[in-house]
């Protein structure tokens, strides 16, 4: 198998400029009619900022958070403040944060950059929260599920439930591809930042999205995660999107009425 060809998505998609062109132009046009606070600090680092956006009528339920991808090396909150659309007539207010990228920072340092971000809002809006991500953000939002919160200062099950899009749950497949130029990951540090060999978390949901026209080991990732998490008895479970790419699948959260962002608001509810 080809690991390269496996997880280069810009590869398998030719059209993902227009598409990335598309999503920025669509955040941009969200961000200007939304309600939301912009440019919020939870740290010192210039990335270390995030935008929330609001409701009309709150269901104070748990928080929603939308974690970007881009290979933990790329892009940020601004390409995609339209994830909250969906959210917002259901009455959830969702965070979207940037964070540090490689290959400045390790994987391990995103992934705390993360935790940070979460213990920042929790104590802020004193809710419990819903992770979401994209590719390397479900990753992300797979880590915060699986987080000992108790020993960072927080309260048991502060990710209350996660929703990965098409998400790397085993980074150690990506050891011998060009995407590790940026990493720098070895066996260690790959085992270590990979939630699928993590301790399972309990008394949490987490459901594993990807869509159908990914490639084999996308469609494994997911696969895999279930069946790790399941084992242990977590309530867990992956769904295919028949149909869409790593790069389409997404836009299911900019609709209030799709499976995907009704499963979102139903872990938010649930909370």
């Amino acid at each position: 198998m080809d690991l390269d060809v496996e997880y280069n998505n810009r590869r398998r998609v030719p059209e993902h400029p227009d598409i990335i062109a598309q999503w920025q132009a669509d955040a941009a046009h969200f961000r200007d009619a939304a309600a939301g606070e912009l440019d919020l600090a939870y740290g010192t680092h210039e990335r270390q900022r995030a935008d929330i956006f609001r409701s009309k009528e709150d269901h104070t339920g748990a928080h929603a958070v939308f974690i970007h991808g881009g290979y933990w090396q790329g892009l940020d909150r601004s390409f995609f403040s339209h994830m909250a659309q969906g959210l917002e007539i259901h009455g959830i207010p969702m965070a979207i944060p940037s964070y540090r990228l490689c290959p400045q920072v390790t994987v391990a340092d995103i992934v705390a950059d993360m935790q940070a971000f979460c213990l920042w809002l929790w104590k802020r809006s004193g809710r419990r929260l819903v992770a979401a991500g994209h590719s390397a953000g479900g990753h992300l939002a797979a880590c915060l599920v699986a987080t000992d919160w108790e020993s960072l200062g927080g309260p048991a099950h502060l990710v209350t439930g996660g929703l990965g899009i098409s998400g790397l749950y085993d980074l150690r497949p990506l050891i011998p591809t060009s995407i590790n130029k940026a990493l720098k990951l070895d066996d260690k540090a790959a085992r270590a930042a990979s939630p699928l060999l993590w301790p399972a978390p309990h008394h949490v949901r987490f459901e594993a999205w990807v869509g159908g026209d990914e490639s084999p080991e996308y469609l494994r990732q997911s696969v895999s995660l279930e069946a790790a998490w399941l084992g242990t008895g977590l309530e867990c479970s992956s769904v295919v999107v028949a149909g869409k790419n790593h790069f389409t699948v997404i836009d299911a959260l900019t609709q209030p009425d799709s499976a995907m962002t009704t499963a979102l608001a139903a872990m938010c509810d649930a909370a």
